[in-house]
């Protein structure tokens, strides 16, 4: 470098390179791998991957892909933070989740995390958590003017305030100082629980608390925009949006007829999202939020000041896996850290083992220290939007807002949220999305590590306290795993009763090159169904595979070599597993032409990557007579 050229030209000696130019050497490669003929932006097309909402990530994205001006941190319309200075004077909240019914046991896990980096407290009061009445000794020992606390009351969010509001009273702290949220949700509690009964009254009762939290303590929240029911009964990050999009408007609607100004409605609400391993749809998910509910606060005449919406991000119940649970502990690491990058200003990472029951103390342990690696030795933190600029996260967060929108107009279309609720509208549009994403799990195009990819039979299980049943009766609750738990539970039952698990007989042919990805294959395949696998080294003929299939105890048996092999021996082998009592014979790889040959032969069914293999694990199971 020299004082007439500062700067160091890294990129000076090459020549420019263009989008033509790249995607031509995308078509050399698809070429050579024989996936498509594409040229030009068909090529570019062909690496794309498809999400839910419609919409599709490209391989490359440039300055040509940039989407609308993402504006400045702390200003409309807030994409980039929701205050000036983001999370970087104190960091994000950290918000652990706390649900047990006995208040006693409630406080000494209350206390153990605020004195080890918690900076709030989320308490699940009336059904599924403490009594209102026990309320007081829950928070016995806080320090209500230094922690904030953040009620899930449902139904007795009413009387769960007031009792709140005794205690901050009678502690001596300033009320007018107070923060926390009395989380009112009259809209949540209907979508879980299917009843709107008492929704009138509710809604007039949580616009008179929230007519109170912002004359008396404004750093209050009165009311909830949860849109956790919907990601958790299987819906898109677009639905998430837009029904949370919806819920808010009802609110305003309900809390300026009640007397309150647009800009005092509008910081009465705290948004609530799910946060999930997809970093970059988090983070793009929570952008797109704040840009969506600001256009809102816009058309409504709200102040810019009062427009900017709270978020605290949860990770994922949905992504929690009862098998290999120690997994968890990387998906909510991701999840945390999405939520972070992503400008949520409260965050709440699961226990490792929340989907097993109560979480222990080194899962709560874990959980809270899992944010304080993020925040005091990542320091994520002390950057304002880190993913801000990427071409990639701006068309995302663009994609996703405009899908939101479209969806938030068709509940507004039908007559709003409730409405939207009651007619079952909401209800079918997520068990659709569930549906879809069903089929992926299914055939592994969304693998599940630890479960329908890389499973461990032997691991001993992890037991837990049981949790309070949550409230129920309305949207469905789901988890990834649904399928495969069904199919692991069978095989566990099976080992209880017969002192072992079902087995499948791998029959390796040829060469260990020949069948080596395809015995992996299969062995990955049939232990994700709690179906134990046996293998020998490679038999020379077609006797010894039967052979060694009769000693293996097992009673159905899959073949497992190259192409080549198989049009050499399959036929062959397939019936001789056949005539050694093999109930069913299945083959690794796409059969191709030669089908009828195969099938003729005795082989039942083939398995391949991309095929249904809850369907071939469940009928295996069936053929096995596992009940």
């Amino acid at each position: 470098m020299t004082a007439e050229s500062p700067e160091l030209p890294l990129a000076a000696a090459f020549p420019d390179a263009d989008r033509e130019q790249w995607q031509r050497l995308v078509e050399g490669v698809l070429r050579k791998s024989g996936v498509t003929e594409a040229s030009g932006a068909a090529a570019e097309d062909a690496l794309a991957t498809g999400l839910q909402d419609g919409i599709r990530i490209r391989p490359l994205y440039t300055a040509e892909d940039g989407a609308a001006v993402p504006g400045h941190p702390g200003f409309p319309p807030f994409v980039r933070a929701g205050r000036p200075e983001g999370t970087t004077v104190a960091g994000w909240d950290v918000r652990q989740q706390h649900v047990h019914t006995d208040p006693r046991r409630a406080n000494e896990s209350i206390l153990a995390d605020l004195e080890n980096g918690v900076t709030s407290v989320w308490l699940t009061v009336g059904d599924g958590g403490v009594p209102v009445s026990g309320l007081e000794q829950a928070l016995q020992g806080v320090y209500l003017d230094l922690a904030a606390v953040v009620l899930d009351a449902g139904a007795d969010f009413a009387p769960a305030a007031e009792e709140l509001l005794r205690l901050y009273t009678a502690s001596g702290a300033a009320l007018g100082e107070a923060s926390g949220a009395m989380g009112a949700d009259p809209l949540g509690l209907l979508a879980r629980t299917g009843d709107d009964a008492k929704l009138r009254l509710q809604l007039e009762s949580a616009a008179r608390l929230a007519g109170r939290c912002a004359a008396e303590a404004p750093g209050l929240r009165a009311l909830a925009v949860d849109a956790l029911p919907y990601h958790e009964a299987g819906g898109s990050a677009a639905e998430e949006l837009g029904t949370s999009l919806a819920t808010g408007v009802a609110y305003l609607r309900q809390l300026t007829a009640a007397g309150l100004g647009i800009d005092d409605a509008c910081r009465q609400l705290e948004f609530r999202y799910a946060a999930t391993a997809d970093q970059f749809l988090t983070i793009a998910k929570l952008r797109a939020a704040r840009r969506l509910w600001a256009r809102v606060a816009e058309v409504c005449g709200a102040s810019p000041d009062a427009a900017a919406q709270r978020q605290h991000a949860v990770t994922s119940t949905v992504m929690m896996t009862r098998r290999d649970p120690w997994v968890n502990m990387l998906r909510t690491t991701v999840a945390g850290l999405s939520a972070g990058v992503g400008g949520a200003e409260a965050v709440t990472v699961l226990p490792f083992d929340a989907a097993l029951g109560l979480p222990d103390a080194f899962a709560r342990r874990i959980a809270r220290n899992t944010q304080s690696v993020l925040l005091e030795e990542s320091h994520l933190s002390k950057v304002i939007d880190p993913a801000g600029g990427s071409w990639y996260v701006e068309s995302l967060t663009d994609e996703l807002a405009r899908a939101a929108w479209a969806w938030f107009q068709e509940i507004e279309g039908a007559g709003g949220q409730a409405e939207a609720l009651r007619s079952g509208m909401i209800a079918g549009r997520l068990a659709d999305t569930w549906q879809r994403r069903t089929d992926d799990l299914a055939r592994r195009r969304e693998p599940i590590t630890g479960v329908s990819e890389f499973p461990h039979l032997a691991e001993p299980p992890v037991h837990r306290e049981p949790a309070p049943a949550p409230i129920g009766g309305g949207l469905p609750r789901v988890r990834r795993d649904d399928a495969y738990e069904r199919l692991r539970s069978r095989s566990d039952a099976h080992l209880a009763a017969s002192g072992a698990r079902p087995k499948v007989f791998l029959a390796a042919l040829g060469p260990v090159a020949a069948h080596t990805a395809r015995l992996s294959f299969a062995a990955n395949l049939f232990q994700a169904g709690g179906i134990e696998t046996v293998n020998e080294p490679a038999p020379v003929d077609a006797e010894s595979v039967a052979g060694a299939f009769a000693r293996s105890g097992a009673r159905i048996a899959c073949l497992c070599a190259s192409d080549a092999v198989y049009g050499e021996q399959a036929a062959v082998v397939a019936a001789a597993l056949k005539s050694a009592g093999a109930v069913r014979v299945l083959l690794a790889g796409k059969p191709g032409e030669r089908r009828e040959e195969f099938t003729a032969a005795g082989v039942d069914t083939f398995v391949f990557a991309g095929c249904d293999a809850v369907e071939v694990l469940s009928s295996a199971l069936d053929v096995m007579e596992v009940a």
